[in-house]
């Protein structure tokens, strides 16, 4: 056999591979020969005999190759079609793209190919009258009470006006209100606006990672004060005010370069600064969820669109 003919054998396999969905990335979770016919070769299932088609667990359906989070529990319907039938789906998890029979629109996970299904439309199941046809050997379920939540924490002016925003943003668990990057242990608030203990006036933020991002959040974070601004937000006066982001791990520090060069890019002078996370300390209960306890709105945060 020539060297000629051994590459295009060669390339012909890779070209093969790669059609039949056969991407190598050793990060990928290993799959049974089963898992391969239906995840990587496009195969599916028979009717009736998967695990999640007749299962209502709250919690979120992952990818099988990749872990990725694909639906939430509360968009899955009972279709009696035989497999698990969701009406949407986490954004930007699921990638579309026409079926080889010509016919259908097959589903694939966004973030590894893996082959997911079909969907459908028109057929009135429900209001959102669409229809994920997933194979249950494609996805796993995690229980609510097994997703794991991640922090945040911001400051950005009177910690009042930043909670009020975060506390209705979308996939935000919890927050609380407090103080970081001082000299003292658990200061008061007439410390802190004293100006002699070095504390910020912050919030811990508490988000789902299924239903939203650490980048959502610093970009809302970024809309809701006037990041130009050096140790004051409107008329509030003083260190304490001072914007910045305490990220907690290198994603969230990467993340938020990001965006402030974005910024700067577009002609704002940012003064937000980028520290790591130390000690924070939980304010006193009457400022926990101020606006909202008062029936007030924010005299000095306002929203407005950046990104």
């Amino acid at each position: 056999m020539s060297f000629r003919i051994l590459n295009l054998i060669i390339f012909l396999s890779i070209v093969y591979s790669l059609s039949m969905g056969q991407e190598t990335n050793m990060n990928y979770n290993k799959l049974t020969p089963e898992e391969e016919k239906v995840i990587i070769y496009k195969g599916t299932e028979p009717p009736f005999t998967g695990k999640y088609d007749d299962h209502f667990e709250k919690g979120v359906y992952v990818c099988k190759r990749c872990n990725d989070p694909l639906y939430k529990s509360e968009d899955k319907f009972k279709s009696y079609c035989g497999w698990p039938s969701f009406d949407e789906e986490i954004p930007d998890a699921i990638k579309r793209q026409p079926d080889a029979d010509g016919l259908r629109i097959e589903i694939l996970c966004n973030n590894c190919g893996a082959h997911l299904g079909h969907i459908f439309f028109g057929e009135g199941f429900t209001v959102k009258n669409v229809r994920h046809c997933v194979n249950s050997i494609s996805i796993n379920f995690i229980p609510v009470e097994k997703i794991k939540t991640q922090k945040a924490i911001f400051t950005g002016g009177c910690f009042w006006g930043v909670e009020y925003y975060f506390q209705k943003a979308k996939g935000v668990v919890s927050t609380k209100v407090g103080y970081t990057d001082g000299n003292k242990k658990n200061p008061t608030y007439e410390e802190v606006c004293s100006g002699k203990t070095g504390h910020i006036e912050a919030i811990e933020v508490t988000f789902n990672p299924v239903e939203t991002t650490f980048e959502e959040l610093a970009k809302l974070f970024f809309e809701i004060h006037d990041p130009t601004q050096v140790n004051r937000q409107g008329p509030d006066v003083g260190e304490q005010y001072q914007s910045a982001i305490f990220y907690l791990n290198n994603e969230q520090k990467q993340i938020t370069e990001k965006l402030i060069n974005i910024l700067k890019e577009k002609g704002y002078k940012v003064a937000t600064k980028l520290n790591k996370a130390g000690d924070f300390w939980i304010a006193e209960d009457y400022h926990q969820k101020y606006y909202l306890k008062n029936g007030k709105t924010p005299y000095c945060h306002f929203y407005t669109k950046r990104f």
